[in-house]
């Protein structure tokens, strides 16, 4: 319940303390998870100190047990190991202190981390952290490689060697940090988002050497695969060896089985390359060469042909009929023109005996009234009429004569 208090009623510090202890005593007992990182067994005292941390948070609190609870697993638990403890928070006045009094320590045994790893495997699955759609490619040749790792490890020697060795021009931008113990959860999670922010990263990868289940679970922590599934980044897996799984090999773009294995499928090796471009190289000269050879015999082919080798011999050929033709149709067109011509003067002449004209030549004349008609009958004109005669050279108007 909430206390009241003003600026000119405080509480003292001794009140607050002893308010503080009787809310933590109201809670009971719990089952508390952790790892054991100080451990303190004085000889002949009856009490035993420990400090509980939980790596994936960074979070610690201190254990306090009597030497015949500790006892019972004194020799399956050390410094490092993974405990479940139960125990009931107790506050300590005096310093204003909290801590556990554990009157039960079980160790975590190998088979229910995996099926607590399992669990989480499962949850973190659902919700599509593994998905192949989430999955980004490695870039051909990264510039820069972001790389985690131990302090003058193994794993960093291994990496940085066959990169390298394979590509010398490649650079690394690298991040020592613990691979194992309750510290390493946060700073490799820390070094991982530091080389992600890094925009000359290309690639970045997470390498550790092998070890027990124990070594490896801070590659298997929650916070550490949902930090590389937020990372934009492509990350790349090389914890342990090939029989190794934690969960950082499901969420990475890219697993490799050892950190060589890294190297190599990160690094394109420039021997390898070069060759791979000779091959290209010789692929391609052949395919013109041959592309070359086939239009040469498809163009002397042609040339063969007779009307491409003497293109003039079929015109000389034909010149010979079409002058013979042209002789030919230039005789049936005289011999045409002759006979119309013979045909058009006899007709012409049989017009000019029978056209009027040459009968008023011979001394006729034709009689038209005013209206045009030709007079052919003395009954058709009157006395006194005006005529208009025709005759060869002209024409006169005559009077009838009653």
């Amino acid at each position: 319940m909430a206390v009241n208090s003003t600026p000119e009623t405080p509480l003292p510090v001794g009140e607050v303390s002893r308010l503080i202890g009787g809310w933590i005593d109201r809670l009971g007992a719990v089952w508390v998870e952790g790892q054991i990182t100080q451990l303190s067994r004085r000889p002949g005292a009856g009490v035993v100190f420990l400090t509980l941390r939980d790596p994936s948070y960074d979070i610690s609190v201190s254990v306090t047990c009597f030497r015949q609870v500790f006892d019972d697993v004194a020799d399956v638990v050390s410094e490092g190991a993974r405990v479940v403890v139960l125990a009931k928070p107790e506050w300590y006045a005096p310093r204003g202190q909290l801590s556990l009094r554990a009157t039960e320590i079980r160790p975590v045994g190998v088979g229910e981390l995996l099926a607590r790893l399992e669990q989480l495997k499962k949850a973190l699955g659902a919700e599509g952290l593994f998905a192949q759609e989430r999955k980004k490619p490695l870039p051909f040749l990264p510039q820069l490689i972001g790389l985690v790792c131990g302090r003058a490890s193994a794993a960093e020697r291994d990496v940085l060697e066959n990169a390298r060795h394979r590509w010398p021009a490649v650079r690394f931008e690298v991040r020592n940090v613990p691979v194992q113990g309750v510290h390493a959860v946060p700073q490799v999670v820390q070094a991982v988002k530091e080389l992600d922010a890094l925009d000359d990263v290309d690639v970045i990868i997470v390498a550790r050497g092998g070890g027990s289940v124990e070594d490896l679970l801070p590659f298997s922590d929650e916070q550490l695969v949902r930090a590389v599934a937020s990372c934009r980044t492509p990350v790349v897996s090389a914890i342990g060896h090939e029989p190794d799984t934690p969960l950082l090999d499901y969420v990475a773009d890219l697993r490799a089985s050892t950190p060589t294995d890294a190297a190599k499928k990160v690094v394109p090796d420039v021997g390898e390359e070069y060759e791979r471009v000779r091959a290209l190289r010789d692929r391609a000269r052949r395919c013109v060469g041959s592309f070359l050879q086939r239009e040469e015999r498809g163009l002397a082919q042609a040339l063969a042909r007779p009307s491409i080798e003497d293109p003039h011999r079929m015109i000389d050929e034909r010149a010979d009929h079409v002058a013979a033709l042209a002789d030919r149709g230039r005789r049936t067109l005289g011999h045409l023109l002759d006979r119309a011509d013979s045909e058009l003067t006899h007709t012409h002449a049989r017009v000019v005996a029978l056209s009027p004209a040459a009968t008023l030549q011979r001394g006729y004349a034709v009689l038209q009234k005013a209206d045009g008609h030709v007079v052919r009958a003395p009954d058709e004109v009157t006395a006194e009429e005006s005529l208009r005669a025709r005759v060869a050279e002209g024409e006169f108007t005559v009077r009838v004569d009653a």
